[in-house]
């Protein structure tokens, strides 16, 4: 393999892997919360997201493409492990048909649908689709789609970039050699394993098997070991795609591996036995393109009824090998207490979702925590990614409390349980969205490329020092119970709002002074908005829990603040006059 061949095949890795990233990001951006519910209800039992898998992968005739795409739903959190299993169960059958349609002669590729749907068409136009929604989109959403289309282009060009590099294989008659000479069963597996890792595509590799079978000098018996080791030798690929994401998603790359290799031995055994025991007809026989894609597909389809009860114990087997993290373990423990059998006492239900609000409460203030830490003291890689997680598992969390409170708000209800299931709507949608202002900050820093100048400095740690009192005194308010901790915070939002712009046009002067750079002054001014949000999601919460506690149903909320910023609470006036002290004072 030639120099540059080698180039070429860690350049195609590197796209391949950097679409992947796009890919996971984007589809949980865009999805909110859609795609998850739809792929529920396609995958929401075992048969279904077997059959799901099986017609995706025909269409686009590449499990390798399919079991990609379910890592990055499973690192997106939009497909959960055990739905996973069987879209890569079915994957398996549907890529037996490429092996069908190149035995067909009279199909050619001159068909324009089946041209179109093929990834090295497909690909493309999707990235041409994308740059245009990415470029000329004006709102989140159609950016969010477009660089989803971005990634699934990025992606297969890396995965056609990789083949393309080994393609000179295919046609080196000492590479063809290894399948004609593996008389050995094991041999057999061994080289078919490892053609199809180098060439990431059991379709390519059952093709070339194809190929070779015109000749007549390859029999069944060199044949089906060959085509075992084949389906073993494809999870290369998902292997590749779960490189740096998230535990699940190595899970479901691992379970792709371990369901093809059971699969495996179990039918080599079997196969031998028979052959041992009573002996095939055509054992000896030479093997025709029908024969492979029969046998291919005969092999895959009999694995997958005989592993689909045993689904269970594949996805324990992953959790064996791959164990839980803390993360994982407390968001375990926390969905494990949304359960639907509490639903006949909903009282017991509101506090159980009431508890993995207060779980999204503690990642919400960790987050604050972490971008704070980058925000003075700079961008970090693994403080990045902690805050990444955590955003991860809020939105997941938003999603999984909102649906658990709309089934809760179904049974019959007494007024004070259904203001409980409102006080839950309400905090999940100003939690998740402080998060996403903790997200924000960190990415306004991530490419900076100079420090703030010392002034700068303490004015952030001014205002993250207010931000960070205004949040604990909101949250000590909700889930610590401590009511009067509430009245604090319209207070100290109002004076946050006032820091806010005497620190913009603090940080104005400076730019126009020369004392700090356009790259600072970027970070710097989207800092303060985002944390000026935060204080604001912050009197959401506190302007709520009054409320609550007026006990009004005819409270009117503006007209509170309206009233307060006008004077009329004695213990307003002094807790503002507090804060202007500690924070405006110097």
């Amino acid at each position: 393999m030639a120099f540059f061949n080698v180039v070429g095949l860690l350049g195609g890795l590197a796209l391949f892997l950097y679409g992947m990233s796009v890919l996971s990001g984007s589809l949980e951006k865009a999805s909110e919360g859609r795609l998850e519910s739809i792929l529920e209800r396609l995958t929401d039992s075992l048969p279904k997201a077997v059959l799901l898998g099986a017609l995706v992968t025909g269409a686009i005739q590449s499990s390798s493409a399919t079991t990609v795409v379910v890592v990055g739903l499973v690192n997106a959190r939009i497909l959960r492990l055990r739905q996973a299993i069987g879209v890569i169960m079915g994957a398996n059958i549907g890529t037996t048909i490429t092996a069908h349609i190149l035995r067909l002669t009279d199909i050619s590729s001159d068909n324009f649908w089946l041209e179109l749907i093929k990834p090295t068409t497909l690909a493309p136009l999707m990235a041409l689709v994308g740059i245009v929604c990415y470029m000329a989109g004006r709102s989140d959403r159609i950016k969010n789609v477009g660089q989803m289309l971005l990634g699934f282009g990025v992606l297969f060009t890396g995965m056609f970039q990789m083949e393309s590099a080994v393609e000179p294989l295919s046609s080196s008659p000492a590479f063809a050699q290894l399948f004609q000479t593996m008389s050995n069963p094991l041999l057999g597996v061994l080289a078919g394993a490892v053609v199809t890792a180098i060439i990431q595509s059991s379709s390519a590799s059952v093709g070339i098997l194809q190929a070779l079978s015109s000749t007549g000098s390859i029999t069944c018996a060199a044949a089906f070991p060959v085509i075992l080791g084949q389906n073993i030798g494809t999870c290369i690929t998902p292997i590749l795609a779960s490189i740096g994401a998230s535990r699940s998603a190595k899970r479901s790359a691992l379970i792709h591996l371990s369901f093809n290799i059971v699969g495996t031995v179990v039918f080599l055994t079997g196969l031998y036995a028979i052959q041992g025991l009573v002996g095939f007809p055509f054992w000896n026989d030479p093997i025709t393109k029908g024969g492979i894609a029969n046998f291919h597909t005969i092999f895959n389809v009999s694995v997958t009824l005989l592993l689909m009860p045993f689904a269970g114990a594949l996805e324990k087997l992953a959790y064996t090998i791959i164990p839980a993290s803390e993360e994982e373990n407390q968001m375990a423990d926390t969905l494990e207490g949304l359960d639907e059998r509490l639903l006949v006492s909903p009282g017991l239900a509101i506090q159980h979702g009431r508890e993995a609000v207060f779980h999204m409460a503690d990642l919400a203030l960790e987050n604050f925590f972490l971008a704070k830490k980058m925000l003075l003291e700079g961008y970090d890689a693994k403080s990045a990614e902690k805050l990444q997680r955590n955003e991860t598992m809020l939105d997941s969390l938003q999603d999984k409390i909102e649906g658990y409170a709309i089934k809760i708000s179904h049974h019959a209800l007494s007024e004070k349980n259904n203001n409980e299931v409102n006080e839950l709507l309400h905090m999940i949608g100003e939690l998740e969205r402080i998060g996403d202002q903790c997200e924000n900050i960190m990415e306004a820093i991530q490419n900076r490329n100079s420090d703030f100048s010392e002034e700068a400095h303490r004015e952030l740690m001014l205002i993250t020092a207010a931000v960070e009192e205004i949040l604990r005194n909101t949250l000590s308010a909700y889930c610590g119970g401590n009511l009067p901790l509430a009245h604090r915070v319209e207070p100290l939002e109002q004076v946050i709002d006032i820091l806010e712009e005497q620190l913009k046009a603090s940080h104005v002067t400076r730019l126009r002074d020369g004392q700090c750079s356009i790259d600072t002054a970027f970070s710097f001014v989207e800092a303060l908005s985002n944390l000026e949000r935060i204080a604001d999601h912050c009197s959401n919460i506190a302007v709520f829990l009054i409320t609550v506690q007026e006990d009004h149903q005819d409270f009117d909320t503006h007209a509170y603040l309206h009233a307060l910023h006008r004077g009329s609470s004695a213990a307003y006036e002094a807790y503002y006059k507090e804060y202007q002290q500690k924070y405006l004072g110097e």
